[in-house]
């Protein structure tokens, strides 16, 4: 075993000192640093009051045996491994000690050998567990910043966020409107070492073309008609904080040479102004139009995307995200009902699946504004499907089947009408492509929607529309 490092810490509970000076220089041995105390009480204060990489206890000391330490250390938060020392015999102890959350148990007496081993082994283990906490908050994150679910796009910009958070270059953030855009920039703002300062949003398409300049850097009193004071710019007001520059993709041309420069050099200048001046400030930006089309039409300087977009993230729409509607919607039905005191509490099933099955063109807003809206006029504690909007039970319901031969004969309908060939639903042609997909995929969802350029999301809904269960 490679000698801990020196920054480690190993707290002893142990009331013979002649002991305690052997399993010291043991401890010293392997790369701890030692924190000796003889009674029970005195340990367990020490441990709450500078938690320890490591607890050596033994059990049996003059004030309290060493299973009531371990279990009054279960209800901390604080997570470091325990060993207990135990005489000769005393198994049923050792078993206890494990039952309250010991890592492990030293019969005496025991070796610097022995030890070693032991903690080697403990060590890994807690290195291990703290390994896989890690993973399972970054991976299976129900939620993170405001935002809520759990499906793989979320988890994807939950990582981006993280790592844009601890660096100070420009964000770029794509998405249709009311995929969450803003709340991105917030959620990155407020994880960065700029959350103690300001986040100044400027929505871009909001501003006439004339006070844009004004509205970003400012102006000077008598700078043009109407200015009658001194005006501080956003950008200025974001000093030491970030500044949101939303829907970047209706700013002015002409503007974006401006905005270009004082990203270059980190001064504005007012309009007006004969000097500029220092600011201290991250540019976050959003847009929901596509930004490369943007530069393809001259609407967008290349330059400028290049020079915003270090961090690139991409906001999935709604129906890309599964099962996270389900959870969004029961979130603004608990949130809204508590708010405006009404006594919804719950979607039906057959509503849960209806909004799981709808496109949500409007996305989370959309969303919002659907749940808004059944609270407000629900009286009953079950939100069912006939208080859905109409437009999104159109969308949602299933086609009708085509009839078979006997019922077309029955009914009079003719299946082979006369003149130019009749057209085949797209509904038809949707569910017969998407079949023989997954027929020369084995059933594969995921690789079948792969090479039919559509989402597995999509796949599934479309198969639940046809009231089919799904292959795999």
């Amino acid at each position: 075993m490679e000698p801990a490092r020196k920054t480690q810490r190993a707290l002893l509970i142990e009331d013979t000192p002649s002991l305690a000076l052997v399993y010291q220089g043991y401890l010293r041995r392997l790369g701890f640093e030692v924190q000796w105390c003889k009674l029970g009480h005195e340990g367990l204060a020490a441990a709450r009051d500078q938690p320890p990489d490591l607890m050596l206890l033994d059990l049996q000391l003059p004030d309290v045996h060493g299973t009531e330490v371990l279990a009054q250390l279960q209800s901390d938060t604080a997570a470091f491994p325990r060993i207990v020392i135990t005489a000769h015999g005393s198994v049923e102890h050792a078993v206890k000690a494990m039952r309250l959350g010991a890592a492990d148990f030293l019969e005496k007496p025991f070796t610097a050998e022995r030890l070693e081993i032991t903690l080697r082994n403990v060590m890994d283990q807690a290195a291990l567990r703290e390994q896989v906490r890690v993973i399972r908050e970054e991976i299976e994150r129900d939620g993170y910043a405001g935002f809520v679910g759990r499906s793989l796009p979320m988890q994807v910009v939950y990582r981006i966020i993280d790592s844009a958070a601890a660096s100070r270059a420009p964000v770029f953030i794509t998405g249709e409107s009311g995929t969450g855009k803003e709340l991105c920039a917030q959620a990155i703002h407020e994880r960065s070492d700029r959350a103690g300062g300001p986040m100044i949003a400027v929505n871009c398409g909001a501003i006439p073309r004339e006070l844009f300049e004004s509205e970003i850097f400012g102006h000077q009193k008598g700078a043009f008609s109407g200015a009658t004071r001194d005006r501080v710019g956003a950008a200025e007001q974001a000093d030491g904080g970030t500044l949101f520059l939303d829907e970047i993709g209706e700013m002015d041309t002409d503007l974006q040479v401006k905005l270009l420069r004082f990203l270059q050099t980190g001064r504005i200048q007012p309009v007006g102004a004969t000097r500029d001046r220092a600011v201290d400030v991250r540019v976050v930006c959003a847009t929901n139009r596509d930004p490369i089309q943007q530069i393809a039409e001259g609407r967008f300087r290349e330059d400028l995307y290049y020079r915003l977009n270090v961090i690139p993230i991409e906001m999935p729409p709604l129906r890309d995200r599964g099962e996270d509607v389900r959870s969004i919607a029961d979130h603004f039905l608990r949130r809204l009902s508590e708010r405006e005191g009404r006594p919804v509490k719950r979607l039906a099933p057959e509503v849960q699946s209806l909004l799981t099955g709808y496109d949500w063109p409007g996305n989370v807003r959309q969303l919002y504004n659907v749940i808004y809206n059944i609270v407000l006029l629900q009286s009953g504690p079950e939100v069912s499907a006939d208080m859905l909007p109409a437009a999104l039970l159109r969308s949602t319901a299933s086609p009708a089947p085509e009839p078979t031969a006997p019922q077309a004969m029955a009914s009079g309908v003719s299946l082979a009408p006369p003149g130019p060939p009749a057209i085949e639903p797209l509904w038809q042609v949707e569910k017969r492509v998407i079949e023989q997909a997954l027929a020369q995929c084995d059933g594969n969802v995921t690789v079948a929607a792969s090479y039919l350029g559509v989402s597995p999301s999509t796949v599934y809904r479309k198969i639940k529309q046809w009231g089919q269960p799904p292959v795999a």
